[in-house]
């Protein structure tokens, strides 16, 4: 049971978009933060791989925390578009059943604007969905260019701006700052 009282508790939409490095980051310190005071939590992946084992899946499953990425990779790189797509309704398929079951106190949806860029997701669904979710229940959506609709609609949004990035210096991503 999670130390939180539910009944005092008002549900966030938070959304975590912009061009910069930190959305995925923010909301894994997000995670971090509810599983330390016993809140049940989930993230979700829509673009990295099934097959990914980086750093946050290596600790999450230490922690006993649930992160299940759904998706095929770098889908800018894809040479299957549709196969991507199908991911990306599966995965969204598996969000709406966590949002539903009432066993979670935060669902974390990673990387899911860029369904929304790509057409691969029906916003309508999906607004009706955070609409209909259990009035205590925080969702977290990052990724780049978060819809109109979804800033609209959202309780919290930050917009993580790319000032100077090391990639641009010819460093790769690192271990454990990147991945």
């Amino acid at each position: 049971m999670s130390e939180t009282n539910n009944a005092q508790r008002k549900g966030l939409v938070i959304v975590n978009t912009g061009d910069g490095k930190g959305k995925t980051t923010a909301a894994l310190g997000t995670l971090v933060r509810a599983w330390g005071r016993d809140m049940r939590v989930v993230m979700l992946q829509f673009i990295k791989a099934k097959t990914a084992n980086w750093g946050e899946i290596r600790a999450a499953k230490k922690m006993g925390v649930e992160i299940i990425p759904l998706g095929a990779g770098f889908t800018w790189q894809s040479k299957d578009i549709e196969k991507d797509r199908s991911f990306a309704q599966e995965c969204w398929r598996l969000c709406r059943d966590k949002i539903r079951s009432g066993e979670y106190d935060i669902v974390i949806m990673d990387e899911m604007t860029y369904c929304f860029e790509y057409g691969w997701l029906d916003p309508e669904e999906v607004l009706a969905e955070l609409r209909q979710r259990k009035p205590e229940l925080h969702v977290i959506i990052t990724g780049r260019n978060a819809p109109t609709w979804l800033v609209e609609y959202a309780d919290l949004v930050t917009e993580m701006r790319e000032i100077k990035h090391p990639y641009h210096s010819g460093i790769l991503a690192q271990p454990g700052v990147e991945f």
